[in-house]
């Protein structure tokens, strides 16, 4: 279709939805729907870090620019997505503008809390040099900052963390340990649940061991889990690509599943076939949606757009294909009849079971360095973000060219009103998975024992991480 019919499609559908209300995203069974409307909420969206993780650094990040945020959300508007993933932010920056922007045009963020950054991560390999008290306060900073948002539909504790087998044996308790605290934080100083979740690397080693281990027990159980894919490449079907499966390995999983990173680009160009299948019932009872791997053109040619030195944007021919595949695909998919919905295994399985095949399973946690934090809070440290309430359309000033046309009016239409009031103080009180919210231990360790002598005191084999140094940010450039 041609982008000038897209366009006026595009301003019809804008005026249209002009009455509708941004709300929270929950969480019920193995799905995401709408706090208020009780809608099933499938995400449609891309990854976006401009200039890729890699090139991250404080005083910087994709959502402290307004120009660069509504030259992007316009663009955003024109592909009809609902959600973007962004992997790196600096929680002392003001994000107030981008996020109202973003809200203003019903678009929600899944957001990573780890950056490249030295204390912003974990290094997978030897996780307990780099699980501390600096790195825990960099976490919570991002919760902090980012759980002021309506439009913050989830966190993510770690991009590819385990993707060989040494990270697979030193990474799983030190992972399940940061999402421990980090719904430890959530419950005691955010009045919301936010879900968070873990995105695996595409590998059949992993993908199914990683999953069941981030699911069950009482404490750090993961939300929701991620799946990085490019198994689907160029003409292919449902069973061709191997999606059958796909949907078959996660069938019997209580918790929601979708996309974090596809979109293989060995045919280029990308003409996002998968999308079909995606937002079929084939799929919609198991995946709850997904993100394409990227926005911005970057070394590793995945990108959909090109960002030149002074700004200015231009499509590729896979931004183009992409709007044409979510436009044939549902706005609203339904949930097929008959949906299950599993129960999550509150008890583990045995650290040798098979269903745990590839990973060392261990079920002792590090004691946490962020019990203080997680009581005290860390607003003395970062300022909670806030929707801007009447924050008026935007146009960027940087010239934008859609399909070989340069674009006169690139204004961000608000197709969805906000309430803009701050969150109540205090959190929501609920033990979902952070122990009891105090970042107490889950072994009987004493109090201030050291993470390096958790891992001499494994009954078993050691293990241990989270975001590994440059392979949290695995898929970077």
């Amino acid at each position: 279709m041609k982008f000038c019919t897209l366009l006026a499609a595009a301003t019809t559908m804008v005026s249209m939805a002009a009455a509708a209300t941004l709300e929270p995203i929950v969480m019920k069974d193995r799905h995401f729907f709408g706090a208020k409307s009780g809608k099933p909420f499938f995400i449609r969206g891309v990854d976006y870090q401009p200039g890729g993780s890699a090139a991250f650094k404080k005083g910087s990040d994709p959502l402290s620019d307004i120009n660069t945020c509504a030259r992007d959300i316009f663009l955003f508007q024109q592909l009809g997505i609902n959600t973007i993933r962004v992997y790196s932010v600096d929680p002392a920056l003001n994000h107030d503008e981008c996020m109202s922007l973003m809200a203003s045009a019903g678009i929600y963020l899944v957001l990573d809390v780890n950056s490249p950054l030295p204390e912003e991560h974990l290094n997978n390999q030897e996780p307990w040099t780099t699980y501390t008290e600096n790195y825990l306060k960099h976490v919570f900073s991002v919760i902090e900052v980012f759980s002021g948002y309506t439009n913050t539909l989830a966190y993510l504790a770690g991009n590819e963390v385990v993707f060989e087998k040494e990270s697979a044996k030193t990474s799983p308790n030190y992972l399940k340990a940061v999402v421990r605290d980090m719904k430890a934080y959530i419950t005691e100083q955010v009045s919301r649940v936010i879900p968070v979740g873990y995105s695996n690397a595409d590998d059949l080693n992993f993908r199914i061991s990683l999953a069941k281990y981030l699911e069950c027990g009482p404490v750090g159980y993961i939300d929701f889990f991620g799946v990085n894919s490019y198994q689907w490449c160029g003409h292919n079907t449902f069973l061709g690509s191997g999606y059958d499966k796909l949907v078959e390995d996660y069938t019997d999983y209580s918790l929601p599943v979708f996309f974090t990173e596809f979109g293989c680009n060995e045919s280029p160009p990308r003409l996002w076939e998968e999308i079909g299948s995606l937002y079929h019932e084939n799929m919609t009872n198991v995946f709850s949606g997904g993100l394409v791997y990227e926005y911005t053109q970057e070394a590793n040619n995945y990108g959909i757009v090109d960002v030149a030195k002074n700004g200015a944007v231009k499509t590729r021919k896979d931004f183009m294909t992409l709007i044409d595949a979510y436009e044939k695909a549902p706005a609203e998919p339904p949930l097929p009849a008959g949906a299950t919905h599993p129960t999550r295994p509150e008890k583990c399985a045995a650290s040798d079971d098979p269903i745990y095949d590839n990973i060392v399973a261990n079920h002792t946690l590090p004691f946490t360095f962020g019990k203080d934090m997680i009581k005290n809070g860390m607003g003395s440290v970062v300022t909670r973000g806030k929707l801007i309430k009447d924050i008026s359309q935007r146009a960027t000033t940087y010239n934008v060219m859609i399909d070989g046309k340069m674009i006169s009016d690139k204004t961000v239409k608000a197709t969805h009103s906000y309430d803009g009031a701050p969150l109540p103080a205090g959190g929501h009180g609920k033990n979902t998975g952070g122990g009891v919210g105090e970042g107490a231990p889950v072994t009987d360790l004493p109090d201030g024992a050291s993470s390096a002598a958790a891992i001499g005191g494994f009954k078993t084999t050691m293990v241990g991480s989270l975001a590994a140094v440059a392979v949290v940010f695995g898929m970077f450039l």
